[in-house]
């Protein structure tokens, strides 16, 4: 666990806070096809928020260099799976330097790598610094603050899941709260004595409880081991990120039913202004996209290969569409398998390829072998190209392009 970091009290409580900032959805969809998307107008800073960068150094500059920038994560895991899923995609990053801070993809020329602090990465996405990036939705929607040139254009790239999400001790006063309103009804919370919430994202927790309508509650800002707050009698309550809940069940917490402030993975994040105006980046970026999108589609699918007698290729057809895993992206492909018989070229097999999801190859291998399928073949896919990405669609539409 990290070294706890200082804490101070922030802010007023939010029944003296300033008015209400303008909403935006934090929440990713479930569906591999949602929307490529901008974050909603930026809001005024919260009395909890990290302190905003200043207007003239948030200024983008687009027309100053003609090389395109993609921030990358700089350490941990993070780092590590964002340049696995780019070498699956043949965008192996060439770094000549470990101790430096730039490197470069051989397959896409104007395209400069700079490794950075994901918080980093969006602070220079709209600084102008930075075209493009990849990072976890949360760390986007805390230091983005709702800025609109920020664009969303892969929201599920498959790795870095985690929620942000609030948490209370198990004992005590909170032993019979287990959900936000339970909380939100409790009585000890007054102008005087607010709860207190500990946490490193002060801006979406701050939205967060005054959209759930919480009036009296205090932020404490902290980086690390948020956990040690509450039994230290520091804080109420954490908001913290959470991937299985271990660390939160091992220091007596627990998270509460509606508590979740953002669902979060690794996302590719653009610059509305670098889309419009820089050369290079519009290009890039549909390629970036395809390579993801087709990488990431494949990963979840299976190339199913089976032999079976038949008659004719429409006779065996109709006997394959009648099973509901076998119906594969657009239909099976059947063809004939010709073998020589008395001296005869002949036809008494078909070969049937079909494209199954990877949660459904057993009960596919089941429904194949029940209309007579053999010699079943499983072979991994490594891209899936659609004729145009639904995202890119989705992208240009929201460029207005």
């Amino acid at each position: 666990m990290p070294a706890m970091l200082a804490a101070q009290f922030t802010g007023l409580p939010l029944s003296q806070s300033p008015a209400p900032q303008p909403s935006f959805r934090v929440g990713l969809r479930s569906s591999p096809a949602v929307r490529a998307r901008s974050l909603a107008p930026r809001a005024a800073a919260s009395t909890a928020a990290v302190s905003a960068i200043p207007e003239a150094a948030a200024a983008p500059q687009v027309a100053d260099r003609t090389v395109v920038r993609i921030g990358l994560p700089s350490k941990g895991r993070m780092a590590e799976q964002t340049l696995s899923l780019l070498k699956s995609c043949q965008l192996s990053v060439r770094q000549l330097n470990p101790r430096q801070y730039t490197a470069d993809i051989p397959l896409i020329p104007n395209l400069e790598v700079w490794f950075q602090r994901p918080k980093d990465i969006v602070r220079k996405l709209q600084s102008g610094d930075l075209d493009l990036g990849i990072v976890g939705f949360d760390i986007v929607s805390e230091y983005g603050k709702g800025n609109e040139d920020l664009v969303v254009v892969h929201d599920a790239l498959e790795f870095g899941h985690c929620r942000l999400s609030l948490a209370v001790p198990r004992e005590g006063i909170f032993e019979n709260i287990n959900t936000l309103e339970d909380l939100l009804n409790m009585p000890e919370w007054t102008e005087e004595r607010p709860l207190r919430v500990v946490t490193g994202f002060g801006y979406l927790g701050d939205k967060f409880l005054r959209e759930k309508g919480f009036k009296h509650v205090r932020f404490l800002s902290a980086d690390g081991a948020l956990e040690s707050y509450p039994p230290m009698g520091m804080a109420d309550a954490i908001v913290d990120l959470v991937s299985s809940g271990t660390t939160l069940r091992e220091n007596n917490l627990k998270e509460i039913e509606g508590g979740i402030v953002v669902e979060s993975q690794a996302t590719l994040v653009a610059s509305r202004k670098s889309l419009h105006k820089r050369k290079g980046v519009l290009e890039i970026t549909h390629e970036l996209l395809e390579r993801l999108e087709a990488h990431l589609r494949a990963t979840a699918e299976l190339m199913v290969t089976a032999n079976m007698r038949g008659n004719s290729a429409e006779e065996v057809a109709e006997r394959v569409l009648s099973q509901t895993s076998l119906c594969g992206l657009q239909g099976p492909t059947i063809s004939p398998v010709y073998c020589r018989r008395d001296g005869k070229v002949d036809v008494e097999y078909y070969a049937i390829n079909v494209v199954v999801p990877q949660k459904l190859l057993y009960k596919s291998i089941q429904q194949l072998r029940s209309v007579g399928g053999s010699g079943v073949l499983v072979t991994k896919l490594t891209y899936i190209f659609d004729e145009e990405t639904p995202r890119w669609r989705n992208l240009l539409s929201e460029l207005g392009l």
